[in-house]
C-alpha cells in the first residue's frame, strides 16, 4: 500500500515538473515536438504501415499458422517458442520497432502462444530495421556507409544471443503432440492453414478493413510516444538533468577507456535512439570504434521511447514487460561486445587497408547505395503516404460509426 502511494506521488510530481518545464521552455518544446512529428510523419508511419497491414492479413488468412508448423523444428529447439515465432522474428527485423511486440501480442490474443512463450518471443523479436541502421545512422549521422555493416552485424548477433538466453526463461512442460507432426509436416501445415481460415469467418473486405484500422491505431499511439519522448529528452537537456546523469557514467566510461564526452549522448540515447545516435556521431574526441560501441548499445537498448510503445502494446495482454526490459539491457551489452570483437576482422580488414585483395567492393556500401537512396525517397514520399492512409482510416471509422447507429 505504501509503495503504491509513493508511486502515485512520484508520478504526479513528475507530470507537474514536465508541464512546468514545457511552460518554461515553450520554444524548445515546440521544436522537439515538431522534430518527433516529422520523424513519425516522414519515416515511421509510411515504413511500418505496410508491414502491419500485411501481418494482420497473413494472420487472418492462416499463413502465419502455416509458417509456424513448418518452422516448429527450428524455433522450438533453439528458442523454446512455437514455429510462428519465426514469422514474428523475420517481420520484426524487416520492419523494426515495435513490430515484434505487436505481433507477439496479437498471436497471444489468438491463443497461438502461451504467456511465457509470448514473453520470450517479444524479448528478442524487437530490433532496428536495416534501413534505419544503414540509411539513418551509418549514412545520415556518421556519413560512413561501411560502419553500417558493423552496426548491423553487432545488432542482429546480439539479438540472436538474447533469444538463446531467453530460452532459459520460465518453466513450461513441452508439448509432446508436436513430435507427431514431424513425419507429415507439410500436410500438417496445409491443414493448419485451412483450419485457421475456416475459423476466421470474416470476409476479405472486413478482414482488410480490420487490418488497416488496427495498424493505424497502433501507429497513432507510436507517433504520440515519439513526440512525447522527443520533448522529454529536450527538456531534460535544458534542465541540466541529462548532464547530471551523465556525470554518474563518467567513472564507468573511464573504466572502459571511453571518453567522458560520450556520456551525454549515451544518456540521450537511453531515452531516444535517434537523438542519441546523432549526438554520438558528433563527438570529435572519440574514435570511430568508441562511437560504434556506444551506438551499438543505444540501438540494442532501444530507448525508453520504444520501450514505452512496447509497454503500451503488451498491456493489452497478460505479457509482462519486465522480461522485455532486461532483454534490452542484455542486447545492448551483447551488441557493444560484438562491435568490439568484429571491428578488426571486418571493418579494419575490409575498409582500412589501402589495397585489400579480399575486400568487399566499396560500391556495395558506398555512395548511392540502396539504403541511402530508399531512405531519401521514403522521406520525400512519406507525408503523402501518411495523409492518404489517415484519410482511409477516417473513412473506415466513419463507416463503422454510421453502421453502429
Amino acid at each position: 500500500m505504501f509503495n503504491s502511494k509513493l508511486k502515485t506521488i512520484f508520478l504526479s510530481i513528475a507530470v507537474i515538473i514536465l508541464a512546468g518545464s514545457m511552460i518554461a521552455f515553450p520554444k524548445e518544446s515546440f521544436e522537439a515536438s515538431l522534430r518527433g512529428l516529422t520523424m513519425w510523419w516522414e519515416i515511421v508511419f509510411p515504413s511500418l504501415l505496410p508491414f502491419f497491414i500485411v501481418s494482420e492479413m497473413l494472420i487472418g488468412f492462416g499463413v502465419v499458422k502455416f509458417i509456424g508448423v513448418l518452422l516448429e523444428p527450428l524455433m522450438r529447439p533453439l528458442f523454446r517458442v512455437p514455429g510462428v515465432g519465426g514469422f514474428v522474428w523475420a517481420m520484426g527485423m524487416a520492419s523494426g520497432f515495435p513490430a515484434g511486440a505487436k505481433l507477439s501480442a496479437r498471436l497471444r490474443q489468438e491463443g497461438q502462444l502461451s504467456q511465457i512463450e509470448a514473453e520470450r518471443l517479444a524479448s528478442f523479436t524487437n530490433s532496428s530495421n536495416p534501413l534505419f541502421i544503414f540509411g539513418a545512422v551509418a549514412v545520415g549521422f556518421f556519413h560512413n556507409p561501411q560502419l553500417g555493416v558493423i552496426l548491423a552485424l553487432a545488432h542482429y548477433l546480439g539479438n540472436i544471443c538474447v533469444g538463446l538466453m531467453m530460452r532459459f526463461y520460465g518453466n513450461e512442460t513441452p508439448d509432446k503432440k508436436k513430435d507427431k507432426e514431424n513425419k507429415f509436416i507439410l500436410m500438417s501445415a496445409f491443414s493448419a492453414l485451412h483450419q485457421t481460415r475456416m475459423e476466421d469467418k470474416r470476409p476479405i473486405g472486413k478482414l482488410l478493413g480490420d487490418a488497416v484500422n488496427s495498424s493505424i491505431q497502433t501507429l497513432l499511439m507510436v507517433g504520440g510516444f515519439i513526440i512525447l519522448f522527443s520533448v522529454i529528452n529536450k527538456l531534460l537537456f535544458h534542465l541540466h538533468i541529462t548532464a547530471a546523469l551523465a556525470r554518474g557514467f563518467d567513472i564507468l566510461f573511464s573504466t572502459l577507456s571511453l571518453p567522458d564526452m560520450l556520456s551525454i549522448p549515451f544518456i540521450s540515447g537511453l531515452f531516444e535512439i535517434t537523438l542519441g545516435s546523432d549526438l554520438t556521431s558528433r563527438v570529435g574526441d572519440a574514435t570511430l570504434l568508441q562511437q560504434a560501441i556506444v551506438t551499438s548499445f543505444i540501438l540494442g537498448f532501444s530507448g525508453f521511447s520504444v520501450q514505452a510503445q512496447v509497454a503500451s502494446i503488451l498491456a493489452q495482454t497478460d505479457i509482462r514487460f519486465k522480461p522485455f526490459f532486461f532483454a534490452r539491457i542484455a542486447q545492448g551489452l551483447f551488441a557493444s561486445l560484438f562491435a568490439l570483437l568484429l571491428w578488426k576482422p571486418i571493418y579494419v580488414r575490409f575498409y582500412q587497408t589501402e589495397e585489400p585483395s579480399n575486400a568487399i567492393p566499396v560500391n556495395v556500401f558506398g555512395e548511392g547505395i540502396w539504403p541511402q537512396i530508399f531512405f531519401h525517397k521514403l522521406t520525400e514520399a512519406g507525408p503523402l503516404i501518411t495523409i492518404i492512409s489517415l484519410m482511409i482510416y477516417v473513412l473506415l471509422l466513419y463507416n463503422r460509426l454510421r453502421k453502429s447507429y
